[in-house]
């Protein structure tokens, strides 16, 4: 069961540090004793300092929170997956004028089934499961830094503190987010979509990479996945809230409900989903593109360029492609992951001596 009362060391009913783990691409956000999932910005004052949430440390949260988004990422890899096929497919090509092997959400899995079998769903899960441990871990210890330092306290302090927390976590997983567009994109020619790779595993793919373009390789396309992360962030941390209480306000379910969460995630995945897809597609075809030997991409010379191309080529639709994948992880990926964090925390929270 989970606790009833708000745990020691809160302020204002909300732990320390706590986060949901978000979609793998997502900032940080506080959260106060699981049971309620509030997602208000934190109230401590500036330049204020909290003792520890619960007895756990956070430099035991921050390895916690990372093992909860490896944990969850297992159960939603596989609409990773069929979002990065949806993405890459019709490359740079006008709507009508090329195969579409993929259809929709569904459709899509069925196709990747069909020709890689079911293990295929879970293409690039180790460099994926990498990616979660490294980003989470990194900006849960960011977004406590500046807990710490009272920044959350300020007005708009939650939102940009998530937002940066994310993006410098992703530049660090930018090299495992490279391997597993490589790794999930690669299948059948008769259904393969975008450039192929070829890489035999996650080490032959980090191998390769390293000695054809060396360190900077590594981090092919990161210019696409800050600016991801960062708008994903903060349209979440911008919407959640609201659109939980207002699941609860028109008594869909009960206040503090998984469901409700559920609910308020789905919710909020819609404005996520429109704001985060266009750079999501951007970031996509930016780590997957064939390079030149001097490391230098052979479709598109950067953020913008992508960006423009795929707008100019494709249409604007071109930018929301994969839309319904990146949607449905939104909110299960979310609540997942909150359940693994509480679960894992529970299990290293210092017990109480028995009584007499």
């Amino acid at each position: 069961m989970l606790a009833r009362k708000a745990e020691p060391g809160a302020v204002g009913g909300a732990c320390r540090c706590c986060m949901a783990v978000g979609t793998g691409a997502l900032g940080p956000f506080p959260a106060a004793a699981l049971h309620d999932f509030p997602y208000a910005p934190q109230t401590a004052a500036p330049g204020s300092h909290a003792p520890p949430a619960g007895g756990v440390p956070p430099a035991a949260d921050l390895v916690l929170g990372a093992a909860a988004g490896c944990m969850a990422c297992v159960l939603t890899n596989p609409l990773e997956v069929v979002k990065t096929r949806l993405q890459l497919q019709g490359e740079l090509r006008a709507p009508g004028t090329y195969p579409r092997p993929y259809r929709g959400v569904l459709r899509a899995a069925g196709a990747v089934c069909r020709a890689d079998g079911l293990r295929g769903l879970q293409k690039g899960l180790a460099a994926g499961l990498l990616y979660q441990g490294l980003m989470n871990g990194v900006r849960f210890y960011c977004y406590s830094c500046a807990l710490d330092a009272g920044w959350t306290g300020w007005p708009g302090g939650t939102v940009v503190a998530g937002a940066v927390a994310g993006a410098v976590g992703a530049f660090v997983g930018s090299p495992a987010y490279l391997v597993k567009t490589h790794l999930q994109a690669q299948t059948l020619s008769a259904v393969a979509v975008g450039h192929q790779h070829n890489h035999e595993s996650i080490s032959d793919a980090f191998g390769s990479i390293y000695r054809q373009h060396g360190v900077a390789g590594l981090w092919r396309g990161v210019s696409g996945a800050v600016p991801r992360v960062a708008v994903g962030s903060a349209a979440q941390l911008a919407t959640f809230a609201s659109a939980k209480d207002w699941v609860c306000q028109h008594q869909w379910f009960g206040e503090g409900s998984w469901a409700a969460v559920l609910a308020g995630g789905m919710v909020s995945g819609v404005a996520v989903a429109v704001t985060m897809t266009p750079f999501d597609v951007v970031s996509t075809r930016l780590y997957n593109q064939p390079v030149e030997a001097d490391g230098t991409g052979k479709l598109y010379r950067g953020f913008l360029d992508c960006f423009a191309q795929i707008s100019s080529k494709e249409g604007l639709l071109g930018l929301y492609k994969g839309i319904g994948a990146v949607y449905l992880r939104l909110g299960p990926h979310t609540v997942l992951s909150l359940f693994f964090w509480d679960e894992l925390r529970r299990m290293v929270r210092p017990q109480p001596p028995p009584g007499p």
